[in-house]
């Protein structure tokens, strides 16, 4: 049993629209306080050992300039490796799967000896988005994924109470207690998005194809809480 709703609730999630080096780009931000000192959360978040417990296996070199793979996912080069200092932490590297790249930014911030607030950040180019997919399903469609990531890391760490396996949240997205996850998650964005001047109705219809496809009920379920 993993606790949906105090995980949901738990995530602040944000999105913007902006420019970088001339070029438009979607900004997508997800930030969670996790009960565990900053060392422990930079080492749970950056070794090869600790990653696979609750994200994805991976190879590479896990070092500034090496390139890492996830196991049937995204792959790219560390840009950013600044360890822990006076209270911070941050790792930059480039998400690469299907021909794209976009950049993933963690930002760790001590709050107390035994609290870390981490904010993920997920910037990708307009241009690189297919306009059919950003029209369907809006910034939940990545957004989402990053939130079952978020959820594993919580559980790792004892933010959330329950259990889950990486290598068991397909299935489990099909459960009632997944689908619940993957609803309030769709929901989350539809809010992040109307909060950035996105129509509210337009923002939903997103979200209800977006929690279709995590959990594989086409639109069933749209507008039920999670």
């Amino acid at each position: 049993m993993v606790d949906v709703p105090a995980q949901l609730q738990s995530v602040t999630r944000t999105y913007r629209a902006e420019e970088r080096d001339g070029a438009p780009v979607h900004v997508q931000s997800l930030e969670q306080t996790y009960p565990a000192a900053l060392a422990d959360v930079w080492d749970a978040v950056t070794t090869a050992e600790r990653i696979p417990r609750w994200f994805l296996p991976l190879t590479g070199e896990l070092q500034l300039g090496g390139r890492y793979q996830l196991e049937g996912n995204a792959g790219g080069e560390i840009l950013r490796c600044e360890p822990p200092a006076d209270g911070t932490a941050e790792f930059a590297v480039t998400w690469e799967m299907m021909g794209g790249v976009s950049w993933l930014t963690l930002r760790l911030a001590a709050e107390g000896e035994q609290a870390t607030r981490v904010e993920l950040e997920h910037i990708s180019r307009t241009a690189d988005v297919p306009a059919e997919m950003w029209e369907t399903f809006g910034p939940g469609a990545t957004g989402v994924g990053w939130d079952g990531g978020l959820l594993g890391l919580a559980l790792h760490l004892g933010a959330t109470e329950g259990s889950l396996a990486p290598g068991d949240a397909e299935a489990w997205a099909a459960t009632d207690e997944g689908r619940a996850f993957y609803r309030g998650a769709a929901d989350g964005w539809a809010v992040a998005h109307t909060a950035a001047g996105e129509d509210a109705e337009l923002a939903q219809q997103r979200a209800d194809a977006t929690y279709g496809f995590y959990t594989g009920t086409g639109q069933d379920g749209a507008g039920q809480e999670g």
